[in-house]
């Protein structure tokens, strides 16, 4: 791909409301754009910088920008596996590469990879981690989506979990502590998960604490790693404490590696769930492109800003509509 120009773009797009974890709360998504340039084709990859894997949106801006001589000089998205480790930056560049590529040779990106088109995929729509009250609140107004996602991460997850079941006695329900529980509160937090019906729980323990997992009851709940899980050199190390990976761009460095995690994790027999950090519809496109070979898919970034850029990805209710190639692949 020599002859390739490379910009990159910090953007900042408002968050509808506030948006809360266990590791607290922000009212923007922060995020990335690279765009490779040709001269008669672009592409655009967009990432999320996350503070948890020690990257911020300077840092990773920069370290996207110094490969733009590289770029110029031929390297392509195969050298690019291993000129950068997995993270934001890579997932950026690689998901412009893909874009690129596809707008060259006029096709869909999920056509090069060899995958299902992503057709009328359903999303879990978040709750943010707020008191039981105002969690039954955004339940009963979210309700009538089919697959809510649930934030848990703190005193009182029981009550949260059953006010949401409560507000919304038909969805099917995830939820996510984000390393927020101990072994301590561990099998009574899963117990309040069964008997809310609760499928799947998102890394209920540190990453680097989670050895209590190996002998927790976990009769009806499947155990997913996120934290603890990046790309297909960690996946071993996961087999026997966690039933199912969340993959997410942002930590495989991309779609070339999610494709190749996707297919590891499928062979392992474990559960597949495609996820997302907070950002636009440039960066949960990507994502779709697994999503079809998902039990799980949550991107539903767009869904949670105060505005999407354009064009963006259609949303009826949860269900996304194929992305369009004006946005990306």
């Amino acid at each position: 791909m020599s002859g390739v120009s490379l910009s990159v773009a910090i953007e900042r797009w408002p968050i509808a409301g506030s948006f809360t974890i266990a590791r607290g709360s922000k009212a923007e998504a922060v995020v990335v754009v690279a765009t490779l340039d040709d001269g008669t084709h672009s592409g655009r990859g967009e990432c999320v910088p996350y503070a948890r894997y020690g990257e911020t949106v300077v840092d990773v801006a920069a370290t996207i920008d110094a490969q733009a001589s590289a770029i110029a000089e031929g390297l392509d998205r195969a050298g690019l596996q291993q000129a950068l480790p997995a993270g934001a930056a890579h997932n950026a560049l690689d998901c412009a590469f893909w874009d690129l590529e596809a707008k060259r040779a006029g096709k869909r990106v999920w056509d090069l990879a060899g995958r299902p088109a992503p057709d009328n995929i359903v999303t879990a729509y978040t709750l943010s981690l707020k008191s039981p009250e105002e969690m039954h609140r955004a339940a009963r107004a979210a309700a009538s989506r089919p697959l809510l996602k649930v934030k848990l991460g703190g005193d009182g997850d029981p009550e949260r979990i059953a006010a949401v079941r409560e507000g919304a006695p038909g969805a099917r329900l995830i939820a996510d502590a984000n390393e927020g529980w101990s072994a301590g509160v561990l099998g009574a937090n899963l117990d309040a998960c069964r008997t809310a019906r609760v499928e799947l729980v998102e890394q209920p323990l540190p990453a680097d604490d989670d050895a209590a997992l190996r002998d927790c009851d976990r009769t009806g709940v499947l155990i997913c790693a996120d934290e603890s899980a990046h790309d297909t050199a960690t996946l071993e190390a996961l087999i026997g404490r966690y039933d199912a990976i969340n993959i997410k761009l942002d930590k495989t460095g991309g779609l070339t590696e999610a494709l190749a995690l996707v297919d590891k994790v499928r062979e392992a027999d474990m559960t597949a769930m495609v996820g997302c950090m907070l950002g636009t519809s440039l960066a949960m496109a990507p994502g779709l492109v697994i999503a079809s070979q998902v039990a799980f898919v949550d991107l539903d970034g767009p869904l949670l800003l105060a505005k999407d850029r354009e064009p963006g990805l259609v949303f009826e209710g949860s269900t996304i509509l194929t992305p369009p190639p004006e946005l990306w692949g």
